[in-house]
């Protein structure tokens, strides 16, 4: 195994010490860090966390708001070779349980307000402690970085030392840990520096949250790895986004990010003039949005691909033709191909099973080593679970989805998941959730119930129960009563069926 130190944090603080008077990041009310700040309170909290009986490999659950401060509580576990745990905020009590009694965290970290209830599902999982963190940047972990020293070293990490656990889901409903490395996280950064030609001259408009990849690892990544700046907002919020434009040169989101914009007659021309590149990710790009958006602003979306388990695979190009409707060629150091069910490659053009190799892709499954066997090919490709095809210059198309996920507004719905609550509820016999064209979201949730007698649910019975239970992304937007569900001669249900039978009920 190579002694050459791969922690992320190492090749960060390289940037922090160039540029230590620098900006890193300012806020949408004015409040500036330089990039000396963020070395200092991420050392602060290292410190912290140690104290509170971390250990390198230990998970760190984190479910707090989106801040600068918890920007430099993930620096923290880096610097400190302590697995970073990120979970939605909206993930209710319920699910909290099965994440954390999963990852057996040895510290929890959460907004005040929810301290309360996550304190005891913590306590069972077996944390040592349960500190506290809200979107101002206060609470008992910032009482306790306050009492430390700033200087606290960086832990060696090597080629399969965990940096982050996160989670998702598969078509059973069981959440899945994804364990991905230092040397993960920092090969792909490093290839979307190169792809992308980011560097100190850059500033990204960051909206996206910072619980999942695009976020958390691409683009705060591209920033720190360049020496680059941020306008840091606290979520999407159109009005913001039109604002603080002018002052940067990158803006990464999510579909819905662009047609929002496009609703509003003040984005303008003028509005994007200094932006250099506008990226997508996360949910397909309607090829009618790439194409308002290039009349509107003159500027190509440019749309890349990636999964949890993988980072990012292929990117279109920064210099060069973006074509809509495909995500890229594969990024430098990244091999796909595309096979059919017996595993033998298809020919250029033909739609097959993608698979995925490199050293952006994760190790495996947390705990699941039969999962992770199963999921991996012989000579090492990851079977991604979505279908593809490339084209005769080398250009990868996304065809469809992992099974029948749903993306909404860019995050993951799995509907086994929601299937199998709503099938619990008294007086349902089945149920069957698709996701549906939505102007905003992408797809929109939709729950097709098939009643034990027909006339007694109500559409808000079910919404309500899903709304106690589930996080906000999941609940469905409409519920359908049927009869009985359409199946093959197989008795699966169709429910490509369903998505045509209902493609309209949202729009």
């Amino acid at each position: 195994m190579s002694t050459k130190d791969l922690n992320l944090y190492t090749h960060f603080n390289a940037q922090i010490l160039r540029h230590a008077d620098d900006e890193l990041l300012c806020t949408s009310d004015g409040r500036s860090y330089s990039y000396a700040d963020a070395g200092e309170l991420s050392g602060r909290m290292a410190g912290a966390l140690r104290d509170l009986g971390a250990t390198p490999g230990d998970r760190v659950s984190v479910q707090v708001e989106k801040s600068p401060e918890s920007l430099c509580l993930y620096l923290a576990c880096l610097r400190a070779g302590f697995v970073f745990h990120p979970l939605n905020m909206a993930y209710t009590a319920g699910e909290l349980e099965y994440f954390l009694d999963n990852a057996e965290p040895v510290l929890v970290v959460c907004d005040p307000g929810n301290e309360a209830a996550i304190r005891p599902i913590a306590d069972a999982a077996g944390a040592k402690n349960v500190v506290t963190l809200d979107g101002d940047g206060n609470g008992t972990l910032t009482e306790h970085a306050a009492a430390s020293s700033p200087d606290f070293g960086i832990v060696k990490r090597q080629h399969d030392d965990l940096a982050a656990l996160l989670y998702s889901s598969g078509t059973t409903g069981v959440p899945k840990g994804i364990m991905l490395t230092h040397a993960n996280l920092l090969r792909n950064t490093e290839a979307l520096v190169n792809a992308w030609e980011f560097s100190s001259q850059d500033r990204l408009l960051h909206a996206l949250p910072i619980f999942h990849v695009h976020g958390l690892f691409v683009a705060i990544g591209c920033v720190m790895l360049s020496g680059a700046s941020m306008r840091w907002l606290p979520g999407y919020n159109v009005r913001d986004v039109i604002r603080f434009l002018p002052e940067c040169s990158v803006l990464m989101g999510v579909p819905t990010y662009y047609t929002r914009l496009l609703a509003e007659n003040d984005f303008t021309k003028e509005v994007a003039a200094n932006i250099r590149l506008f990226v997508s990710g996360s949910a397909p790009l309607l090829e009618e949005t790439f194409v308002e958006f290039e009349t509107r602003t003159g500027h190509c979306i440019l749309e890349r691909y990636g999964m949890t388990e993988t980072n990012m695979n292929a990117s279109n190009p920064l210099k060069g033709e973006r074509k809509p409707g495909t995500v890229g060629p594969p990024l430098p150091g990244v091999e796909i191909r595309i096979v059919d069910d017996e595993g033998r490659n298809v020919a250029v053009g033909e739609t097959g099973n993608l698979q995925v190799r490199g050293p952006n892709v994760f190790i495996g499954y947390w705990k699941l080593p039969d999962k992770t066997a199963e999921d991996f090919t012989e000579d090492g490709f990851f079977n991604t679970g979505d279908k593809g095809r490339i084209d005769e210059d080398g250009y990868v198309s996304i065809v469809g989805r992992a099974k029948d996920m749903v993306i909404s507004g860019g995050l993951n719905v799995y509907p086994k998941e929601i299937e199998l609550f709503i099938d619990d509820l008294p007086g349902v016999r089945e149920s069957a959730v698709v996701g549906v064209p939505h102007a905003d979201f992408g797809e929109g949730v939709v729950a097709v119930v098939v009643p034990e007698n027909a006339g007694e649910m109500r559409e808000a019975d079910i919404v309500d129960a899903c709304k106690a239970e589930l996080a906000n992304f999941k609940v469905p937007k409409r519920v359908v009563f049927v009869d009985e569900l359409p199946r093959n001669t197989m008795a699966k249900v169709q429910k490509n069926v369903l998505r045509e039978t209902y493609r309209d009920l949202l729009s």
